[in-house]
């Protein structure tokens, strides 16, 4: 037998396309590039009612849209052979070009409708889980004393170096920068803006959001023969989120606060498709008992670009994980790289066919038979605020 019919693999033909199209996915920072670079800068202006209608500024483009477009325009993954492969690249090709459309739309009233293109809007059973949340959880936790920014790049260097002691050749990163709001994972790198503040009692479910799963999921994918795994494959962010969030259940740090602002994530994008202002959503939020700050971060963030449908992801791709869970399935594929979970019978295919590795590391909390039983609690579950049990 040779060696060949030992290790099957993908055509270098095939290969050469999801190569190309992974390297172009990396040249341009769609997240960091929707994103406003003074959000920080307008919120005391906001809060204390000087501008109600913020006016947000962006990163220039680093690299002209036109530019990735026509690059894109040559690459054709309808020359692929391996039909699962073919299917997988027209998809993400499909994505690419939605997001250089919306790269050129920001701040104006073309971006959201492309935004719900790329990431949909809110079905009536989805905003009927968010209001019962939002009604139903009406007591959280007190706030606690918080970690800067300096402090959380601590505890996040140390997570990195334990999954670097399994990997020494891990590519993971974090670091504070100053054009970023909050915290958020691009490529292999934890961004950690400078005026971040995170709760002590939330810091472990952050870190295994963020690095157990999205530094996790990108370091095993980058290390595929398939590199758009590690990029991420047409409409992944869904289920990394929801996978993120998942993480938050498992280790115990899924807090009564954190849950009602998931819901209040995708009130807002509802709101903000129904044509409500900036402030409107606001003080929407304030009503529901939020406070002004974490109102302010939770319009801004839907708000931005012109309209970004993304933050309604997350409670959508959770509600998709835990039927997946109660219906049986497992997540252990879901480990491979970054990808959708309508995916999964693809990625199934390529994996039985011999033609992915095994990750290289798992997130950490898979390691502990508490987070198993969480997960097993939580599986298949109609109501959500039931995954706050440990914490009533």
């Amino acid at each position: 037998m040779s060696d060949e019919d030992e290790h099957p693999s993908l055509s270098a033909a095939d290969l050469a396309v999801d190569h190309r199209l992974s390297l172009l996915a990396q040249s341009f920072r769609f997240l960091l590039d929707v994103t406003p670079v003074d959000a920080d800068d307008l919120r005391d202006d906001f809060l204390e009612g000087r501008d109600r209608d913020p006016v947000f500024t962006y990163r220039e483009l680093e690299t002209d849209p036109a530019v990735v477009r026509a690059e894109l325009d040559g690459i054709t993954p309808g020359e692929v052979e391996d039909p699962v492969l073919a299917q997988l690249l027209r998809a993400k090709h499909r994505e690419m070009e939605l997001q250089l459309d919306m790269l050129e739309a920001r701040d104006t009233d073309d971006f959201l409708p492309l935004s719900v293109e790329l990431y949909g809007a809110v079905s009536p059973a989805l905003r009927t889980r968010a209001e019962a949340l939002l009604t139903d959880i009406t007591r959280t936790e007190p706030s606690d004393d918080p970690l800067d920014a300096d402090e959380f790049l601590a505890l996040a260097e140390e997570e990195i170096a334990r999954y670097r002691a399994e990997d020494p050749d891990l590519d993971m990163h974090a670091e504070v920068r100053s054009d970023v709001n909050g915290v958020m994972v691009s490529g292999d790198v934890l961004l950690i803006g400078p005026e971040t503040t995170v709760q002590r009692a939330r810091a472990q479910a952050l870190l295994h959001h963020e690095v157990g799963t999205h530094l996790v999921t990108q370091a095993n994918g980058s290390h595929q023969p398939v590199k758009v795994l590690g990029v991420g494959l047409a409409g992944y962010d869904e289920t990394q989120e929801g996978l993120a969030v998942l993480a938050e259940i498992a280790c115990g740090g899924l807090t009564a606060f954190r849950l009602r602002q998931l819901a209040s994530r995708v009130a807002t994008v509802h709101r903000m498709i129904g044509g409500a202002s900036f402030a409107e959503a606001h003080e929407a939020l304030v009503a529901d008992d939020f406070p002004a700050g974490s109102a302010w971060t939770t319009v801004m963030r839907v708000y931005r670009s012109g309209g970004m449908t993304k933050d309604a992801i997350y409670l959508r791709g959770l509600v998709e994980l835990l039927d997946h869970l109660g219906s049986g399935g497992s997540l252990d594929r879901l480990w491979l790289g970054k990808f959708s979970l309508r995916d999964l019978p693809l990625i199934g295919d390529l994996e039985d066919r011999g033609l992915l590795r095994p990750p290289r590391v798992l997130p950490r909390y898979l390691h502990d038979p508490d987070a198993h039983a969480q997960l097993a609690r939580a599986a298949g579950t109609e109501d959500l605020s039931t995954l706050l049990e440990e914490h009533a």
